[in-house]
């Protein structure tokens, strides 16, 4: 894909500072490391990761009065939608690596089957799929 031509949605999800291991997403969803800024102590700045060729960032909270990690208020504003091929096998693979369950894979009347988990740093993913 040549992102200088193709509109797209790219999500930044926000993180506490001192965050070092981001391999939840590697081992729950198979994501890859396309960048990565560290700060000088070795904890992650910004980076730039890709899942399935969806581009999203995570960013460590800076000066920024506006920007909140979910711990912060313990809640979330946005709940990141995952289209995947196999949402069971998404939902297990995510749980392993250490996501939190919120609801269960089901297939629902609108003809999705979609299920909900946390990752690790507090962001709700729905993992879904057309039926």
């Amino acid at each position: 894909m040549n992102e200088n031509n193709t509109t797209f949605f790219a999500p930044q999800l926000f993180i506490n500072n001192g965050i070092t291991d981001i391999s939840f997403y590697a081992n729950a969803f198979g994501a890859t490391e396309n960048l990565r800024f560290n700060n000088d102590d070795g904890s992650l700045h910004v980076a730039e990761l890709c899942i399935y060729g969806c581009i999203f960032h995570l960013h460590e909270i800076t000066s920024n009065l506006y920007h909140f990690s979910p711990e912060k208020h313990n809640g979330i504003t946005t709940l990141i939608g995952l289209f995947v091929p196999d949402v069971d096998v998404v939902m297990n693979s995510a749980i392993q690596a250490g996501a939190i369950e919120i609801s269960p894979a089901k297939d629902y009347e609108y003809n999705y089957r979609q299920g909900t988990i946390r990752d690790p740093f507090g962001h709700d993913w729905l993992i879904q799929k057309k039926i």
